[in-house]
């Protein structure tokens, strides 16, 4: 479960106006999955998908949301007021900042994967330069090379790599 996804459980007593959701009368369903813990659906929209969890799925239930007063308690209540217009037939708005991740996030975190493989496979920095389409950086004398902006774009690719492996990936889960 991400920082985006809303959480839906049966509405407390005394809520009896509180909306039911069908997640079939929403729209097109991109994942639908139900399971012991509830029902997890993705939600189409033109504007940017919406990631439900519906801890009690039973139909016609009255729903309320659930927002842990966490880190993420801003990017979950945007998340919220995004599926709030969506289910009162209103344009629901753009994602929360940052979600998903941009092309350049996917197009550095490609080269992350690429680096760290290349070097927990014996690579040198020089042959991972190459290898990410560097060639010229690779070719420099040993002096330049050392100071050089390839060898160093190439040296931070590494160390975030091995971060994300070690448990920073976790921050991919959430927003900036």
């Amino acid at each position: 479960m991400t920082a985006v996804t809303v959480i839906l459980d049966a509405a407390p007593e005394g809520f009896g106006d509180a909306k039911a959701v069908d997640p079939l009368n929403l729209g097109a369903l991109l994942a639908d999955k139900a399971g012991v813990e509830g029902r997890h659906v993705v939600v189409a929209d033109r504007d940017g998908e919406h990631s439900l969890w519906l801890r009690d799925p039973s139909p016609g239930q009255p729903l309320a949301a659930i927002i842990p007063l966490d880190k993420d308690f801003t990017t979950r209540v945007t998340s919220l007021l995004r599926f709030h217009r969506r289910l009162f037939g209103k344009q629901s708005g753009p994602p929360a900042r940052g979600w998903p991740l941009s092309r350049y996030r996917q197009a550095r975190l490609a080269m992350m994967l690429q680096a760290l493989d290349l070097r927990m496979s014996g690579a040198t920095y020089r042959q991972i330069a190459a290898a990410l389409g560097r060639e010229d950086d690779a070719e420099l004398p040993a002096t330049e090379w050392k100071t050089s902006a390839g060898r160093s774009f190439v040296i931070r690719l590494v160390r975030d790599a091995t971060a994300q492996m070690n448990g920073d990936y976790r921050k991919l889960l959430r927003i900036r």
